[in-house]
């Protein structure tokens, strides 16, 4: 392995109480039919505008709206310390990084969460390129983001590991060609990971697959 194209929501980042609260409270204050928190959860991964409008019937116009709501009312809800790192995420990254590997992001968040969560958390040293869903035109399970990155960074889908928390991040990896890995602390079920080469309960067994 030489190239490691990694998710983050459920994967870096403990993501899932600020998605799921922000989500809910979209749902709430647009007056849209109620849906469970593990309802919203099974959607963290999809673009944004599909989270909602995958989650709840509704027309293009009003995905638009949920969209916009959410943005506004995560950046009330995202406040500091509010998305912990998962264990050993940064120790791992560090020694993937002294082996020479070339570290990235692949990430269904809008570039500017994105980019802030990497820089706010101390990530920047280790990560190579990010690619989130404001840069291609097919986000997650589609292969675009894979390829933008090998073609960014030199590298080959044959040498590639995509790690992800859902089925979209494995579909993605297998699409372009690469391994995959799937982590199971995250938002996926341990069970829906049957076609991912690689399963892992703890970041820092990463070490053990490369």
């Amino acid at each position: 392995m030489k190239t490691i194209i990694l998710d983050f929501d459920g994967t870096m980042g403990d993501t899932n109480s600020l998605i799921v609260k922000t989500m809910q409270q979209t749902i709430a204050k647009l007056g849209l039919p109620e849906r469970t928190n593990d309802e919203c959860a099974a959607m963290i991964g999809l673009p944004l505008r599909r989270t909602f409008t995958e989650l709840i019937p509704m027309d293009e116009k009003i995905g638009k709206k949920c969209e916009e709501t959410y943005a506004r009312l995560f950046d009330i809800n995202n406040v500091p310390g509010a998305v912990p790192l998962f264990p050993n995420v940064v120790e791992t990254l560090k020694k993937m990084h002294d082996r020479g590997l070339t570290l990235t992001i692949a990430s269904s968040r809008g570039r500017d969460t994105l980019v802030a969560f990497v820089h706010d958390m101390g990530l920047e040293p280790y990560i190579s390129y990010i690619v989130s869903a404001w840069d291609v035109t097919e986000a997650k399970p589609a292969p675009e983001m894979v390829y933008k990155i090998l073609e960014a960074t030199g590298g080959r889908a044959d040498e590639a590991l995509v790690v992800g928390d859902t089925t979209f991040d494995i579909d993605m990896g297998r699409s372009a060609g690469t391994k995959t890995c799937a982590v199971t602390y995250g938002n996926g079920k341990k069970e829906d990971f049957g076609n991912a080469d690689y399963v892992i309960d703890d970041f820092s067994e990463l070490l053990d697959i490369i």
